[in-house]
């Protein structure tokens, strides 16, 4: 069974920073892809970022490019968004998402993704 828990949310202001976190567990880690997804109220659920098994191959939204980073650690079961230069309508509960694939494929639908957290919540403040 995989478990995915995120961390790392919380208040900031408008330009601020934070670095989320993604733990997984009951899986063999390094075989899974995880994205980060995020939704705020009355929207969908939208791509943010996702990240290979490999760490080698990731894909941004248009919307958080140049401001966000994935990254992650293997030996902690763990991946990471920086999150710099936040905006307000970056305000939202994000999500990580796990997807069981040893390929640099990385598909920002909903509906790909077979394994999600509970969500942190983020909101950013001007």
């Amino acid at each position: 069974q995989v478990q995915l828990v995120e961390s790392g949310g919380g208040l900031v202001h408008t330009g601020g920073s934070l670095r989320l976190s993604c733990a997984a567990s009951g899986v063999t880690f390094s075989s899974y892809a995880i994205a980060w997804f995020r939704q705020a109220p009355g929207r969908d659920r939208d791509f943010v970022a996702a990240i290979s098994w490999s760490g080698g191959s990731t894909n941004y939204a248009d919307s958080v490019k140049g401001r966000f980073t994935i990254s992650r650690d293997n030996a902690k079961n763990t991946v990471y968004l920086q999150a710099n230069s936040l905006k307000s309508e970056d305000t939202a509960v994000y999500y990580c998402a796990a997807k069981p694939l040893q390929s640099s494929f990385l598909d920002p639908g909903y509906h790909w993704w077979s394994y999600w957290g509970q969500g942190t919540q983020v909101t950013v403040s001007s």
